[in-house]
């Protein structure tokens, strides 16, 4: 069974930072690519981030560009994404999804999605 698994999100101030983890099971790690997208209240679901296992190459929304790092543990089947300089238009549910491919833009190529988790960040 493939299973993402998304952590560390909370509440933070604005400047903070914080971890996210995405924890992949049930397939075949370095295959495939993982995105990290989020979902403001109203707003649809953005890509903001994404790493392709096998070979590191990484993507970046504008928005995160220069603030957010993405990273993949293979041994540990995670992806992380570091989040520096956070901005209360941050806030949102952050969820991870898998791709067997490379990174796209379309939220539609990617096969399975974890249950997110939300990040606030306040002013």
């Amino acid at each position: 069974e493939v299973q993402l698994v998304e952590s560390g999100g909370g509440r933070v101030q604005a400047g903070g930072s914080l971890r996210l983890s995405c924890a992949a099971s049930g397939f075949t790690f370095d295959d495939y690519a993982i995105g990290w997208f989020r979902q403001a209240p109203g707003k649809e679901r953005e890509g903001i981030s994404c790493i392709s296992s096998g070979d590191g190459s990484t993507y970046y929304a504008d928005s995160v560009k220069g603030r957010f790092t993405i990273s993949s543990d293979n041994a540990k089947n995670t992806v992380y994404l570091q989040m520096n300089s956070l901005k209360p238009e941050d806030t949102a549910v952050y969820y991870c999804a898998s791709i067997p491919q490379p990174c796209t833009a379309d939220l539609d190529d990617y096969d399975y999605w974890g249950q997110g988790t939300q990040v606030t960040v306040s002013s």
